[in-house]
């Protein structure tokens, strides 16, 4: 089974889930988040996803990356820019948001979330002290795009997972 999931990831350049990645469920979202929402009519808001766009591309954050203990200037085009030569992630190992699979099943509280917070034990920091909440928003608005063909689409797919903690 591992084999087929790591020929699946080789062949699919990481555009594909492996068999394991599927059937796990996201993580709780903390109850701070549990009810943050996108913004009434942004989903589909070109103005919103185009302010966005230019918040993804040049917004830089400056932290330390403690597993590596050195500071690092990056922002979300640095990770999560798509590398035309490999098409996938600029970095090996971000999510790529054109996949639906994976875009889809995000909450909008899980979303802002991970936005938020960061990733532990990943180099995703938090951004809530860089960027204001309708900032970070906009941003999810852009990201949501890449998985309908770079086109705004409302975000209610059957896939989303609704779990907070308890």
């Amino acid at each position: 089974m591992l084999c087929i999931a790591a020929i699946t990831f080789i062949l699919g350049q990481g555009r594909a889930f492996s068999a394991e990645e599927k059937v796990k469920p996201l993580k709780p979202v903390p109850k701070a988040y549990a009810n943050k929402n996108m913004p009434k009519g942004w989903w589909t808001d070109l103005e919103i996803i185009e302010e966005g766009k230019k918040i993804f591309e040049t917004t830089v954050l400056e932290y330390e990356f403690k597993r590596k203990t050195r500071t690092a200037k990056e922002g979300c085009a640095t990770c999560h820019g798509i590398n035309p030569q490999k098409d996938r992630p600029k970095k090996r190992g971000s999510p790529d948001f054109r996949i639906g699979e994976r875009v889809n099943r995000f909450s909008d509280s899980y979303w802002f979330w991970r936005v938020s917070e960061g990733v532990a034990k990943t180099r995703m920091p938090g951004w809530k002290e860089k960027l204001t909440e309708a900032e970070i928003w906009k941003v999810i608005a852009y990201q949501h795009t890449w998985s309908h063909g770079n086109k705004p689409a409302i975000h209610d797919h059957k896939e989303i997972e609704h779990s907070t903690q308890k």
